[in-house]
């Protein structure tokens, strides 16, 4: 069995671990675990990760690219994922383009990254975060209370220099950004790891390895799915995931110089859930208008909801699949097919169904006909 094969089941097998512990572990448990994971071992893993490094102007690339998907996967949203819905879900739509765009590497990508790769390609994809959470905190935020703005009946409109204050200095008060400011400014002035003290540097390696089972014990025991809406969500996340595909195929096969690791790390990336930070700015909106008595909201909450718990699940198997067959998804060709063939399949359902509606109203009319009914005439008052 080779290492990276090996490497899935194991993963798999403490996911499993945390799947059976759903019962002991209620819903509000995990947010105390889920802070544990952000503030405390991701941030340390990275910290690690950047004081390996060697400082180099060029690394602006790597935000500047990320920044570039969300602002392409944003039009793809409008045009491409959202086209399933009909024009009455224009909620679901809003919150598609808040949603999917976006992502959330800490989770569902990071601990991968550095278990099957190393940690440079870590650091780099928390470099690349970086333009990820200018997207999702600042950009997104402006786009839903622009929506609520123009849908409002009121005049008077508050204003959001406060609110991107407090964003501003909730994305420098957050625990992985903080150690990103840190660790780059270490590097500027020469410090590695080995300049650190001794009893420092053992702290950050010991909390640094308690990060891939905590991680991977919280995806078991966060998935929760409603059956609801599973199969819309389900070829929404499938279409996503080829769009992402399709780019980083042709991104791969326009610099075909690019190494292994660095090729992977460009396919694994994008792949990541779906940032929660949007759904916070669609609550913010939805808490706004329940003051306002709207009847018809922005952004459809519970259908955000269910793409957040459906997004996790689906992008850690998607992610430790590509890993499991590394070989095959540093090819371009490859990646490319993958992604015609992931969004001609998410289309599907979507094609059935419309070929239902066309059907439909033919069929009727022909029973109609051939039972001598005419279907224009007004129905008749019984004496």
């Amino acid at each position: 069995m080779n290492f990276a094969l090996q490497n899935t089941l194991e993963l798999l097998l403490v996911i499993g671990l945390g799947f059976l512990l759903q019962q002991k572990v209620a819903k509000q448990d995990l947010k105390g675990v889920k802070v544990l994971i952000l503030s405390i071992a991701l941030p340390a893993v990275i910290f690690v990760a950047l004081l390996k490094i060697k400082l180099d102007s060029s690394l602006l690339i790597f935000p500047i690219l990320a920044l570039a998907f969300n602002l392409i996967m944003l039009a793809a949203s409008k045009y491409i994922l959202a086209i399933s819905l009909s024009k009455k879900d224009s909620a679901k739509k809003r919150t598609i383009m808040m949603l999917l765009p976006s992502l959330a590497p800490g989770l569902s990508c990071f601990p991968f990254l550095a278990i099957y790769i190393n940690d440079d390609s870590l650091a780099l994809a928390a470099l690349a975060d970086v333009g990820n959470k200018i997207f999702v905190l600042i950009m997104l935020y402006m786009m839903a209370m622009n929506w609520y703005h123009l849908r409002s009946a009121m005049d008077s409109k508050p204003s959001t220099s406060n609110k991107l204050k407090s964003l501003g200095l909730a994305l420098l008060k957050e625990p992985i950004n903080m150690v990103l400011i840190v660790g780059l400014l270490l590097l500027t002035f020469g410090f590695n790891l080995d300049s650190l003290p001794i009893f420092m540097k053992n702290t950050v390696l010991s909390v640094k390895t308690i990060m891939t089972p905590l991680v991977l014990l919280f995806i078991g025991m966060a998935v929760r799915i409603n059956s609801g809406e599973f199969g819309l969500i389900l070829s929404l996340l499938i279409r996503r995931s080829g769009i992402t595909f399709l780019l980083t195929g042709f991104f791969v096969a326009l610099f075909p110089a690019l190494s292994t690791p660095l090729i992977l790390l460009l396919v694994v990336f994008p792949q990541s859930a779906c940032s929660f930070w949007p759904f916070a700015h669609m609550s913010a909106v939805g808490s706004m208008e329940e003051n306002d008595n709207q009847s018809n909201p922005t952004f459809d909450i519970n259908f955000a909801v269910n793409i957040l718990a459906c997004s996790l699940p689906f992008s850690t198997v998607l992610i430790i699949g590509i890993f499991s067959f590394s070989e095959y998804f540093i090819n371009p060709t490859i990646l490319i097919l993958s992604g015609v063939g992931m969004t001609v399949v998410s289309f599907i359902p979507y094609l059935i169904k419309k070929i239902k509606t066309i059907k439909k109203p033919e069929i009727s009319g022909q029973y109609n006909t051939y039972l001598g009914l005419n279907t224009n005439s007004q129905p008749t008052e019984e004496n």
